[in-house]
């Protein structure tokens, strides 16, 4: 439990500096997050850190029981409502915070905020490496019902790491890095010479002609 609660705070506060860096029109760009900028991704991974159990369950009611729906709302609201620095510092205030998704366990919290940072960093170009320990809490974690909630459908795949001694699935091998791979087990798509493989187009963003 200790080493789980290390990670989730060594992750929240390497996120934290990193985005204390950015450029401020780096905010404004997009993610991996189909119709988010980096300021609704921060927006979404603080969320936790703001919102009140009454007021996730009415948010949850207005929402129509669609939790996307609700994270979507208060992103965007939240993206407007707050500067970068106040996000920034909302994350950094909340590195040991005990917030975990429901059923996830310390394991979906650090799964939370190593992916959303991924999507960050990946989209920006920014060479971030996770560190290896906090990869490998994940990857042990993930579940065939993990990958049903994310939509992706890797039958007749193996990702194959190239930098740890990691493989998911049988069949034609798709190689990459570890975080890379772990962002293909979520449902991103990522930009060109992320991925080696037959099957790497399907998981690889079209360059603009």
């Amino acid at each position: 439990m200790t080493d789980i609660r290390e990670a989730v705070a060594g992750e929240r506060s390497d996120l934290a500096d990193l985005l204390a860096e950015l450029p401020a029109e780096d905010w404004d760009k997009p993610t991996l997050c189909a119709g988010w900028r980096v300021r609704e991704l921060v927006a979404h991974i603080t969320m936790p850190f703001r919102l009140s159990m009454p007021g996730f369950l009415l948010g949850m009611f207005r929402a129509r029981g669609n939790f996307d729906r609700l994270a979507d709302r208060h992103a965007r609201r939240d993206a407007a409502d707050l500067s970068a620095a106040e996000l920034t510092e909302c994350l950094r205030q909340n590195i040991n915070h005990p917030w975990k998704p429901p059923g996830g366990g310390y394991e979906g919290a650090l799964s939370h905020d190593v992916i959303h940072g991924l999507d960050i960093t990946v989209a920006l170009g920014i060479d971030r490496q996770v560190p290896a320990d906090r990869l490998r809490h994940i990857l042990g974690d993930m579940k065939p019902r993990r990958l049903k909630y994310f939509g992706v459908d890797v039958t007749g795949i193996q990702l194959r790491a190239t930098d740890l001694d990691w493989t998911y699935g049988t069949g034609e091998v798709l190689t990459g890095k570890a975080q890379d791979l772990l962002l293909v087990l979520c449902g991103r798509t990522l930009p060109p010479d992320h991925l080696t493989g037959t099957p790497a187009t399907r998981f690889t963003k079209e360059t603009a002609r």
